[in-house]
């Protein structure tokens, strides 16, 4: 019976089918669902570094100011469970956060306490390391130590402890409202103005003899202050050897206390626009950079930079940072980034970050307020007014990351102007991480357009011969051939190309240069030459689908001249060595795992995928429409030139965007055939580092929840959408081609 005829066979096709169709939109949904989850999951672990931060109030404690005296320094322990204030006469008081109850009472001297001598002043200038200044004209350096113990059931205690450092009984020190001082186990740093308004540095070095003698050298100098006005304030870097002054007048100094006396004046420069009085002076973590505020509200970080006009580097204003309505009466840095809490005179507190130049958070207005301090770890911030200590919890995770410091050009300690930098590490403790997105997205899109330049040619050309003019029993050979190198994995193609062909491109570096030049320009000369014979014996019988026989040689040859000519050509036009003439001439150094290496391994990983597709939509293309050409005079080139690949357009399109998509996506290869240097350099000597190879290579060493964890993963979805905004371009250019060309598919 005719199955056209049998209705029950008709209703179960149309069952099938109409289970295939449910069972084909489910699956593309769930697909488009998969998709669209993975990208939720990667910005929902990026979205939390532009979160705004945060704080809440953790305790308020009342003090007895009356009974404790005047108040100079006040500090908080890593767990935030006990707070201590350095009052008068010379003793430090802890209090459990809690229950606001004194847990201990130290004298920071008992010796200075029992001859009455008491402190006048405090610097503090590490975590819980503070400088003494005393009524008898000495100084000391002392630290407060927090000590946890542990019981066999686990439970912690803490025990607190006042270690002494180093002492300067002698070191008359005249004026200690204006004084600072920077001393470790090694020796001491210490600076104030003497009853003669000169800069006093004194600088203590303790040595060790074979017989653990311990003796102390003081060397003490005079500084002449060429500045404008009256000093009202001195500042130390941590290790001492850098002294900064400001004055009434707005102006600025900056002595090199490295070496022996004298010491060299690098700096005197007007640091207040306006001329307003210089009211903060501190030291950013990592003791680069100045922190400036003024008693106009004016807020700005300094750091030295090479100066054209002089030798050396001079300070420089690189950012300014949001302003206060009173004057800027402390500044306080984190001791774990570049942020800095500042307090003006009207009690506002606010905390900014350095090199985002942005406000991180704003207190409420504490009147009267009198010091603050915040914890080691960043995470804590106390505040004391008179009678009460105010504990706030900061929540401040990202406070290095920005749209400006991940998109723009930023300005960074050690650099001479702003510049986009990804360096996510170093070896030092007060490195600020660098996380710029813009020098990896420029290596993704610079090693794609190498490896598309190399890649596409090829395979196009590659297509457009095997389905046009190569005889059917060749094609059927060489096209499954060419599919087989899509299976070789990724790992592979980088290890060869980094230990095999980067050698030998450096090798014959000449040699390949002149070999891009002479082979296509021989094979144009060859096919000119060729037409000449045009109707000859040996050209009918050649020119059947057998014209790579004739033209192989010929590209062959055009090598091994190239090969012969390049040792001529080096040394009449590069000196007789092409890369030490790339460095001394152009300033371009060769590395040997560079974009050319890098085109040749993402351009073969790309060659299959775009020669299968466009050799299909060229195959598939109707003989009738090539024969109408041919009928009507054209010759076989001018056909696929003008007919077929217009025709054809639409898949070799879509050949191109899929071979754009592998090559921007591939990790592997870019991972181990390139330096991995994230530069910004169109060179094609020197490498790059593409955002999925970064990925790769950070990711082992982020810690998780941290802020290069969450920008590894912010690039991770700017690959995502680069990948999807370029593929849906493409489609939308695609089916334009299509509507214009479809009559021919």
């Amino acid at each position: 019976m005719d199955i056209k005829t049998n209705p029950r066979t008709l209703r179960w096709a149309k069952r099938r089918d109409k289970a295939a169709r449910w069972v084909i939109t489910i699956g593309g949904v769930l697909i488009i669902g998969a998709v669209v989850l993975m990208l939720l999951l990667i910005l929902n672990v990026s979205i939390p570094l532009f979160q705004q931060p945060s704080s809440n109030l953790l305790k308020r404690l009342s003090v007895d100011s009356d009974a404790l005296g005047h108040i100079f320094a006040i500090g908080i322990d890593d767990y935030k469970e006990v707070v201590y204030a350095i009052h008068e006469p010379n003793d430090v008081t802890f209090f459990d956060v809690q229950s606001g109850e004194i847990l201990e009472r130290m004298t920071l001297d008992g010796q200075a306490s029992k001859q009455g001598i008491h402190v006048t002043a405090i610097d503090h200038w590490s975590d819980h390391r503070y400088a003494m200044f005393w009524s008898d004209r000495g100084a000391s350096a002392v630290e407060i130590r927090f000590i946890p113990q542990f019981d066999s059931s686990g439970s912690r205690t803490i025990n607190f402890e006042v270690t002494s450092i180093l002492e300067m009984r002698d070191a008359n020190v005249s004026n200690p409202g204006i004084a600072r001082m920077r001393a470790d186990a090694g020796g001491a740093t210490l600076a104030f103005v003497g009853d003669d308004s000169m800069v006093q540095v004194v600088k203590s070095t303790a040595t060790e003899d074979l017989f653990g003698e311990v003796s102390t050298k003081n060397e003490h100098a005079s500084l002449p202050t060429p500045l404008p006005g009256v000093i009202t304030l001195l500042e130390l870097d941590d290790p001492g050897i850098t002294l900064y002054a400001g004055t009434d007048e707005g102006y600025l100094g900056r002595w090199d206390l490295s070496g022996p006396a004298p010491f060299v004046l690098t700096d005197s420069l007007k640091a207040s626009e306006t001329g307003s009085p210089i009211t903060a002076l501190q030291t950013v973590f990592g003791g680069v950079s100045i922190a400036i505020g003024t008693a106009n509200g004016d807020f700005a970080t300094w750091f030295p930079v090479t100066s054209e006009s002089s030798d050396g580097k001079r300070l420089q204003k690189i950012h300014r940072l949001p302003s206060h309505t009173a004057s800027v009466v402390d500044v306080v840095p984190s001791l774990r980034d570049k942020s800095l809490i500042t307090r003006d005179s009207d009690g506002n507190v606010r905390i900014a970050h350095m090199t985002t130049e942005r406000e991180l958070l704003s207190l409420p207005t504490e009147k009267l307020l009198e010091s603050h301090a915040i914890s080691a770890k960043g995470d804590g911030l106390i505040l004391y007014q008179k009678g009460a200590i105010t504990i706030w919890d900061l929540h401040k995770p990202h406070p290095e990351a920005s749209f400006s410091t991940l998109f723009k050009k930023v300005w960074y300690e050690g650099y001479d102007k702003p510049e986009f930098v990804w360096q996510s590490s170093a070896s030092s403790d007060d490195y600020e991480p660098k996380l710029s997105l813009i020098p990896l997205m420029f290596g993704s899109f610079k090693g794609t357009l190498y490896a598309m330049v190399f890649a596409v040619p090829l395979a196009l050309l590659a297509a457009l011969y095997t389905s046009q003019f190569l005889r059917p029993e060749i094609a059927g050979v060489v096209k499954p051939a060419v599919e087989i190198m899509a299976s070789v994995p990724s790992v592979v193609i980088g290890f060869l190309i980094a230990l095999w062909l980067a050698p030998l491109v450096e090798g014959y570096i000449v040699e390949f240069f002149l070999s891009i030049i002479l082979i296509p320009v021989v094979f144009v000369v060859f096919i000119m030459i060729w037409r000449l014979f045009d109707g000859s014996h040996l050209h009918r019988k050649v020119e059947r689908g057998l014209e790579f026989i004739a033209v192989v040689p010929v590209l062959l040859g055009s090598g091994f001249i190239a090969y012969l000519l390049a040792p001529t050509v080096e040394q009449a036009l590069f000196g007789g060595d092409l890369k030490i003439w790339l460095y001394e001439s152009v300033g371009e150094r060769y590395d040997q795992r560079n974009a050319i290496v890098i085109a040749f391994g993402l351009g073969f990983a790309a060659i299959p995928i775009i020669f299968t597709m466009a050799e299909d939509a060229l195959s598939s293309l109707p003989q009738s429409l090539k024969a109408a050409s041919l009928a009507l005079g054209a010759s076989r080139w001018q056909t696929a030139w003008r007919v077929v690949l217009p025709s054809a357009s639409p898949g070799i399109f879509a050949a191109v965007i899929i071979g754009f998509g592998r090559v921007i996506g591939e990790t592997m290869i870019v991972l181990m055939a390139t330096g991995n240097t994230p530069i910004i350099d169109w060179s094609p000597f020197n490498g790059m580092r593409t955002l999925s190879a970064n990925i790769a290579v950070e990711i082992p060493e982020a810690p998780v929840n941290g802020t290069l964890y969450r920008v590894l993963f912010l690039s991770a979805a700017i690959l995502f959408m680069l990948t999807f905004v370029l593929n849906t371009a493409a489609e939308v250019i695609r089916q334009r081609l299509r509507k214009k060309y479809g009559q021919f598919q």
